[in-house]
């Protein structure tokens, strides 16, 4: 899996922490023929989408294009909008969790690799879904429950840190986190700069030596505070 929505992730073939692609292993469909039928449509989804944007996105095209009856996907998807967020929740539905490589700023680096993967994939479907995010309320919503799961489930690198004395007790996992993947999104998404291999490190160092001073650290949590 991955930190971003898209990458393999956010396709129907296997989901990615901020991206899509944990591995096919880990995801939880459906079974039989509903099963099948869903993976073909938000397969075919991904593949309209990045073929020809948001625009070029429809019902009729997603039905011809998965072999599947368009009144069976105007029954349990209704429109874009719907297709799209099924896109993205089906990203989350695996087991994906963070490695433990002993140190905090070498599970930060590890999450912004899959980020930069996410983002820097051919096809490039995360980006995609990203800007398709702007164009429908419905997949903006779907968007943010991905990143929501991504973050709630990368807090353990967090926690570890603290346990190792790597942060100060109380430190916010989310804004260390934040802290961390921001940079590759603002560079990637926001900027189109070339991807630097350098940068997912970069970033990941930054968090960690804000963390390790307690820039995040809500010094009530402190013994004696």
């Amino acid at each position: 899996m991955s930190m971003s929505p898209g990458a393999t992730g956010f396709s129907a073939e296997d989901p990615a922490p901020f991206s899509t692609a944990a591995g096919a292993a880990g995801r939880r469909r459906p079974g039989g023929r509903t099963g099948r039928v869903r993976a073909r449509v938000l397969e075919a989804v991904s593949e309209q989408l990045v073929e020809g944007g948001f625009d070029a996105l429809s019902v009729d095209g997603v039905a011809e294009r998965a072999g599947v009856h368009r009144t069976t996907v105007y029954r349990r998807w209704r429109d874009v909008g719907g297709l799209l967020a099924d896109v993205l929740d089906a990203a989350s539905d695996d087991d994906w969790a963070p490695g433990d490589t002993g140190s905090l700023v070498g599970d930060l680096s590890a999450l912004n690799e899959e980020v930069l993967a996410a983002l820097t994939a051919q096809p490039p479907v995360t980006m995609a879904l990203i800007a398709a995010s702007f164009r429908s309320g419905q997949a903006a919503d779907a968007l943010q429950r991905f990143w929501e799961d991504r973050y709630a489930r990368c807090e353990v690198v967090v926690r570890r840190a603290a346990e190792r004395g790597e942060v100060p007790a109380g430190t916010d996992a989310r804004q260390v986190l934040v802290a961390a993947t921001a940079p590759l999104y603002h560079q990637l998404v926001l900027l189109r700069t070339a991807p630097d291999a350098r940068l997912a490190r970069y970033a990941a160092q930054g968090a960690a030596v804000a963390a390790s001073a307690g820039v995040f650290a809500d010094r009530r949590a402190e013994p004696g505070v």
